[in-house]
């Protein structure tokens, strides 16, 4: 059955794209946004596809990649530490900070946990009252309202040795960061669907009335992506510029709503450095000034954290559309996913990686 359905999505990806060559008359450039979407597309081969008149561009919706270095040099500063145990998601565990990383720190005898959950981290922490336990809470808006499940757990249970160093982003505003540079190349956007099966995707009209950029919610297996893809094409070439969503079995107008609240109960709108790419106003999540008790980098000295980034990584530039990970002189040689220079060739949903694992060079 499952190979069946294969063949027919194959059938039916192949005539989509057959109808975006029939209908593209020019260059354009589309950007999706979503990591997860980058390796999709770049497995299933549909960059592949494509005519050539279509560039896909490849967006900071990596939640690993866009963690500032200062946050995950704050990060490995306190994990050193031997009063805490840190609790984070594995794919950080390779990201590099500015000299090491939280694998070295937990080789040298560090106590890093790998967690599933953030309520896991609250777990450990009832189980360890001797000892400061930390999440790592990053992510988009898909991750947030768990992370905040978590910390509104542990208040109810009044621990005192919990708290979440937080390093949570928003995709709209990095959208309309991109979108308003002056190099900026991208006209289209597929927004990512698992972000909006949370937020919906109701802020998203002004920012494609206001850059006059056609924005296209789109899920993840090739076919969705495929669908996308033409409807974004579609609206180019007839020069119109709306929100249209190929989502629509995940994805509401209106989102999750029980989960916003949970969101806008724990959560407030903060500055945000992205890494890479630079501070986006008001494009993060940090705690609620009620929360202040949980948050880590006040409950730690870690305030004179200074970072240095590899002059090598073009990590920025990938991010925002303007090169291709195979641009930079490091991709494949100096930079690997055993020895990456960059969290986008470590991150599962890195576009260095996502090169480095399916790319094949074009024709």
């Amino acid at each position: 059955m499952e190979y069946a359905q294969a063949f027919r999505d194959g059938e039916l990806v192949q005539r989509v794209v057959g109808e975006i060559r029939r209908i593209v008359t020019r260059d354009w450039v589309i950007m999706e946004i979503c990591g997860g979407q980058t390796h999709a597309i770049m497995h299933s081969g549909l960059d592949q596809l494509l005519p050539p008149q279509i560039e896909l561009v490849h967006g900071p919706g990596c939640p690993v990649c866009v963690t500032s270095l200062e946050l995950i040099d704050k990060g490995l500063a306190i994990a050193a530490r031997p009063d805490v145990i840190f609790c984070s998601f594995g794919d950080m565990l390779r990201v590099p900070g500015s000299n090491q990383d939280l694998f070295s720190i937990k080789a040298a005898g560090g106590q890093v946990r790998v967690v599933y959950s953030p309520l896991d981290a609250v777990k450990i922490a009832q189980q360890h009252p001797d000892k400061q336990v930390v999440f790592f809470a990053i992510g988009f808006e898909t991750t947030a309202p768990a992370n905040a499940a978590s910390l509104l757990q542990a208040k109810a249970l009044g621990l005192k040795n919990f708290s979440l160093l937080v390093s949570h982003v928003c995709v709209p505003p990095a959208m309309q960061a991109i979108l308003g540079a002056p190099d900026n190349r991208v006209q289209g956007f597929l927004a990512a669907g698992h972000v909006c099966a949370v937020m919906g995707y109701w802020e998203y009209p002004p920012i494609a009335e206001q850059y006059r950029v056609p924005i296209v919610v789109t899920g993840f297996e090739p076919l969705d992506l495929a669908q996308g893809i033409l409807m974004t094409v579609q609206q180019l070439e007839a020069g119109t510029h709306t929100v249209e969503n190929a989502y629509p079995r995940i994805v509401t107008k209106e989102g999750n709503q029980a989960a916003q609240a949970i969101l806008k109960r724990v959560f407030r709108p903060v500055d945000r450095n992205w890494r890479g790419v630079g501070t986006i106003p008001l494009s993060g999540w940090g705690l609620q000034p009620e929360f202040a008790e949980f948050d880590a980098e006040n409950r730690f000295d870690v305030g004179h954290i200074q970072t240095r980034e590899s002059p090598l990584c073009i990590a920025g530039e990938i991010l925002r559309g303007l090169k291709k990970p195979d641009h930079c002189p490091a991709f494949g040689t100096l930079c690997t996913p055993a020895n990456p220079l960059g969290a986008p060739m470590v991150s599962s949903e890195g576009a260095c990686s996502a090169y480095f694992r399916y790319h094949r060079p074009q024709e």
